[in-house]
């Protein structure tokens, strides 16, 4: 199993570079393009360029894109805090198909003693009075990192755009697994977060993947656009290889929503991740 940041907290020097190579090695943010000011060494900017990877089969950008751009988890910085998301919710207002860049506008609600909670508005980088989704989110401190840490050299991956770039979920692991349903493997540097557990990327790249193949089954096309999502991280996942199981329902009209839970198999099958997630179908002349 991985070495849990928070057992060197009494030796600044080893923490620092352990969290440089566990965040210089993360391959959410990377892939995806966001960089965060207050972790990096980088100028302020809260865009993310838009691929078509990052698209769902109805052309709109995916949950998993607007929920690794903002993960929004209270505002605690690794720098500050040993922060782990509690509670994540999306609702989209406009699915973006002709948007090439999206901007994250953020805001700290309230930071207490462990818990944070914060909200972001994703819009149209390129017009910003074009808003595409809401999104709020709470998170808890598990731990203080020691004092003086400073912001690190990373950089995102770089990615070019093409019809060749793999889906989402297979670059971040994603699967179908010989039982039908949706896993990740076992737990890997590059998709844990320093306090060595499964990071919100893969989780909301795979639940995701998961409840669009479910409801695509139940409503016959794939041609979904998500509407609103919202997910419960329970318990931190600490080995794998990871399950996701599904519970596709149809709603009135053109509405189909699922329900997914996430397993930990490496950990008494523990359950870890609880999501819910509403699409709707898109006819094909759009």
């Amino acid at each position: 199993m991985l070495r849990d940041i928070r057992e060197l907290v009494d030796s600044p020097e080893e923490y620092a570079a352990e969290l440089r190579r566990r965040w210089g090695g993360l391959l959410s943010y990377r892939y995806i393009g966001r960089k965060y000011a207050q972790m990096d060494n980088v100028e302020e900017d809260n865009t993310v360029t838009l691929r078509r990877d990052m698209r769902n089969g109805a052309a709109g950008v995916l949950f998993a894109v607007l929920g690794i751009s903002a993960p929004e988890s209270g505002h605690m910085s690794d720098l500050e805090a040993v922060p782990n998301p509690v509670i994540h919710s999306c609702q989209i207002l406009d699915p973006g198909r002709d948007v090439s860049r999206i901007e994250v506008i953020s805001q700290e609600l309230k930071i207490g003693r462990q818990m944070g909670y914060s909200r972001a508005k994703i819009v149209d980088a390129d017009d910003p009075q074009r808003v595409l989704a809401l999104i709020e989110g709470q998170g808890v401190s598990i731990g203080t990192p020691p004092e003086g840490l400073e912001k690190m050299d990373t950089r995102p991956l770089d990615i070019e755009d093409s019809p060749d770039l793999p889906p989402l979920w297979q670059a971040f692991g994603g699967h179908r697994r010989p039982d039908g349903n949706w896993g990740l493997p076992k737990l890997s540097e590059e998709v844990a977060s320093p306090d060595a557990a499964l990071h919100i990327g893969p989780q909301f790249v795979v639940l995701e993947a998961a409840a669009i193949d479910a409801a695509a089954s139940e409503a016959g096309t794939d041609r979904l656009q998500g509407q609103s999502c919202h997910v419960m991280f329970m318990a931190r996942g600490k080995a794998g290889p990871f399950r996701v199981e599904t519970e596709p329902m149809t709603g009135t009209g053109d509405t189909v929503a699922v329900r997914a839970l996430m397993f930990d198999e490496g950990t008494d099958d523990r359950l870890m991740t609880a999501a819910s997630y509403v699409f709707r179908v898109v006819p094909d002349a759009i």
